[in-house]
């Protein structure tokens, strides 16, 4: 039986406990150092409480020690790991083969116990590179997100017992993981240490062979967010055992969000092939709320190349979050305008539109009455017609404000009388802990 993990990101201590109690089978968090995201990095103490929250479910918590490490800091590295081995961590997610040695010439008092995991800035696209991954002493490769669902399948045809983890909700790089060197060339800012200046988030000019230009300050390179909500089993039946959410920059509201959505989209597949496949992590999860992937951050959604390479895969308007279609702009009268359409609107909504020079300009709703809206200030480019989309919706953030979830374990419970007085035993069998008072 194939079990079938949802990975989570953690910015922090509360979004990798929330992530868990949405249903994530499992959470990666960066640590003080040498994490992808420099901007995420987390105390030693946090990801230990992270590891003791987690485990009660079954849980898991990988640390991403995922950039070039120098030569300099070997020693702290080594240190860190030593420290990350001992509270509990289950896995590193890894890019600098140095630690393999690291590993080799361990002499901690506590032996080496967690897993390696090659992160996907090792550039893996092939079943040769997964192969030599596996030789060298990796239990998970994380895959290029432009690998299509058959050549992953093949991947997995070729090197079956390596867990293979894939990308399935977020952001998209232009170029390769790993292998991109624009930042550091441009801002002397490398992917590769964490300190990714998105270079493919800005505007370019786009020239043609005589130098005319064809397009003019247009964000040619910045990709739409990924989202395979609707094709979890194809890479299930691919291959795939761990389903990746990519955000460790994202806030709470994020994560509740989108982990939600992809838990009940599991347990479905879970529930309807109970043969095939089980979740990675146990206890019963109760929602307070249905989750709606339109209504948090996203620069509009694509498979990417999962069935191939397709076009429509990026947005030259944005790279920003437009939110969801709301309707469009029916009729502008004095500084109010009204909005065909079945959306419900709040004081307080954040809209926003592609204005006629192609840029995204935004605004807020200082009063609605029905589909009757009366912005603060009119927006001078707006017109009868205009798309309209809500990035902010402040209903949605007022629900999900609340507790919207809470994970439960199932406990079988005896009682019984003793020579002195009376017993109660409660055991979890999924978790395998028993206790008696």
């Amino acid at each position: 039986m194939q079990k079938l993990e949802l990975l989570a990101p953690a910015k922090n201590l509360e979004c990798g406990m929330t992530a868990i109690s949405h249903g994530a089978d499992a959470v990666y968090i960066g640590a003080s150092r040498f994490g992808a995201r420099a901007a995420a990095g987390n105390s030693l103490d946090d990801i230990q409480q992270l590891c003791e929250y987690a485990h009660q479910f079954g849980a898991r918590v990988y640390v991403t020690i995922n950039t070039i490490i120098y030569e300099d800091e070997l020693a702290a590295t080594k240190e860190m790991l030593e420290a990350l081995n001992t509270i509990g961590v289950d896995a590193l997610l890894v890019q600098d083969m140095g630690i393999l040695e690291l590993i080799e010439h361990w002499d901690a008092k506590v032996p080496f116990r967690m897993e390696l995991h090659a992160s996907t800035q090792t550039d893996n696209r092939t079943a040769e590179k997964v192969r030599w991954l596996k030789e060298v002493g990796f239990k998970r490769a994380v895959l290029a997100r432009e690998l299509s669902a058959r050549e992953i399948a093949r991947i997995h045809h070729a090197v079956p017992e390596m867990d293979l983890e894939v990308f399935v909700h977020g952001a998209l790089c232009v170029s390769y993981s790993g292998v991109c060197y624009a930042s550091q060339h441009c801002f002397h800012r490398s992917a590769n240490r964490g300190e990714c200046a998105q270079f493919c988030r800005m505007k370019f000019d786009l020239l043609d062979s005589n130098q005319h230009e064809v397009e003019h300050q247009r964000h040619l390179l910045s990709m739409r967010d990924m989202c395979q909500l609707e094709h979890l089993q194809e890479l299930a039946e691919s291959g795939a055992c761990s389903f990746k959410i990519e955000g460790r920059l994202k806030d709470v509201e994020y994560v509740k969000n989108v982990v939600s959505a992809y838990s009940k989209e599991l347990n479905k597949i879970v529930n309807s092939h109970p043969d095939l496949y089980s979740r990675a992590s146990f206890g019963r999860v109760d929602y307070a709320f249905e989750p709606d992937l339109r209504k948090t951050f996203n620069r509009g959604f694509t498979t990417y190349f999962l069935n191939g390479r397709q076009s429509n895969i990026a947005n030259f308007d944005t790279p920003k979050a437009m939110g969801e279609y709301v309707g469009k702009v029916k009729e502008i009268r004095g500084n109010s305008f009204n909005v065909s359409g079945t959306a419900a609107f709040e004081n307080g909504d954040g809209l926003c539109f592609i204005n006629d020079a192609h840029e995204l300009e935004g605004f807020r709703i200082n009063k609605a009455e029905g589909n009757r809206l009366y912005p603060l200030k009119l927006p001078k480019r707006l017109r009868p017609g205009t798309d309209l989309y809500r990035n902010n919706d402040v209903a949605f953030s007022r629900l999900l404000a609340n507790v919207t979830a809470k994970r439960r374990l199932q406990l079988a419970m005896r009682f019984g009388a003793t020579a002195d007085g009376f017993f109660l035993c409660a055991s979890c069998h999924e978790a395998e802990i028993e206790a008696t008072a």
